[in-house]
């Protein structure tokens, strides 16, 4: 690829981002000085006369070629790395501008790429990531970008589509459609669909976290506790069943989805195998309460799972529902289901476990899943601070 086609590229590249202009011959000399932006090969160079210039050095052939992308009075910053990075990509796959409109234009439009990306990737997905991903295309990617080609697609198209989708969906869903898009544009990348490193959704800041730490303290425990109880040693159909199932979450900080699959062929002595969590098939190890729960729970010949809702014949699925009426009943608010793993976690950091252990009990495969969810409330930290207090006071004799 010869410079004369990079400046070619600049042109077009420049003429996609709405500027147009003809370059002058910039004077030359020994005085100017160029600053890098981004450790890329894109830099702005300084001229004795004041001026500023963006440009763009590429590597061709073993030579390192430098292309002027424009001055900086005309071209934003945002304007200029965007030439600049394709002016990179097309070195380094040698192409020229004439390979890369062919290249355009055989490239399949958005929606024939989300079903071939659909086809191939999806077999990978567990059955209920499978679920989540088949409704989030129907709602929000199928007609997504109906005029545009996979390898057309750029940062402005999914900056508006983002910003539509966040007013639709929420925060949170919007990441995870987000999540999704990102991933079908590194397989177009991989499979040669889209120049290498040209994702759009990478330039797209994603929805801040909402932070839960929300956990049961000691009294908090008590009375739902209580409440739990209460209910399982009552005589109606469903209530009971649903009340052991929410106890077994809080006594071994499975999710709810985890639990409320649960059939007996998965229950192994002091163990139960899931065969699809979060992370994959793992290993829950039950304490004496929680197998005593297990073999109190009556059991249907008609039914394989342990949480079975025999008014409806069917496996118990409400289980939100009857947390619900539990915690209005023990004086709680706002307590999620997804929080009494979060209070598993925490009072077993209370209990002086550690975090790796505290993983391996929960599931993760890494130590920072673990931390976010282990927290001390104040009266622990009051006592740490007490003892090291202590301890520092004695060393001061």
């Amino acid at each position: 690829m010869t410079a004369l086609a990079l400046k070619q590229v600049v042109r077009e590249a420049l003429a996609e981002v709405g500027v147009a202009f003809d370059f002058t011959r910039l004077p030359r000399g020994k005085a100017r000085t160029t600053t890098w932006l981004g450790g890329q090969g894109f830099g702005i160079r300084h001229y004795p006369s004041g001026r500023n210039v963006y440009i763009v050095q590429a590597r061709m052939a073993g030579r390192l070629r430098t292309v002027t992308i424009g001055p900086a009075t005309v071209l934003s910053r945002h304007q200029a790395t965007t030439v600049a990075r394709r002016v990179i990509a097309y070195a380094q796959l040698g192409l020229d501008a004439a390979a890369e409109r062919k290249r355009i234009r055989a490239a399949p439009g958005f929606a024939d790429f989300l079903e071939e990306y659909w086809t191939r990737w999806s077999p990978r997905w567990k059955p209920s990531t499978l679920d989540t991903h088949n409704k989030y295309r129907r709602l929000y990617l199928d007609r997504a970008f109906p005029d545009r080609t996979i390898d057309g697609l750029d940062e402005a198209d999914v900056a508006n589509w983002f910003s539509d989708l966040n007013n639709r969906l929420g925060p949170g869903g919007a990441n995870r459609v987000m999540t999704i898009l990102s991933s079908m544009m590194n397989k177009a990348e991989a499979w040669g669909y889209r120049l290498e490193n040209s994702n759009p959704c990478k330039a797209i800041r994603l929805n801040r976290k909402r932070k839960c730490d929300r956990f049961l303290s000691h009294a908090e425990l008590q009375r739902v506790g209580a409440v739990l109880a209460r209910v399982r040693a009552c005589d109606e159909a469903v209530r009971p069943i649903a009340a052991t199932a929410i106890t077994l979450m809080l006594l071994t900080g499975c999710r709810a989805g985890e639990i409320m699959d649960l059939q007996w062929r998965d229950v192994r002595g002091n163990r139960l195998k899931l065969r699809d969590s979060k992370t994959g098939p793992r290993t829950v190890w039950l304490g004496d309460e929680a197998r005593a729960l297990i073999d109190g729970l009556p059991r249907y010949m008609r039914s394989p799972w342990l949480f079975w809702n025999r008014n409806y014949g069917r496996r118990l699925k409400a289980v939100d529902y009857y947390w619900t009426e539990f915690q209005a009943e023990a004086g709680l608010r706002r307590v999620r289901l997804h929080d009494l793993r979060h209070t598993f976690a925490s009072h077993a950091a209370m209990s002086q476990e550690t975090l790796p252990m505290i993983g391996r009990l929960l599931g993760h495969s890494e130590i920072q899943s673990t931390a976010r969810y282990a927290h001390l409330d104040d009266a622990h930290l009051l006592d740490a601070a007490e003892q090291i207090g202590a301890a520092i006071e004695r060393m001061l004799g």
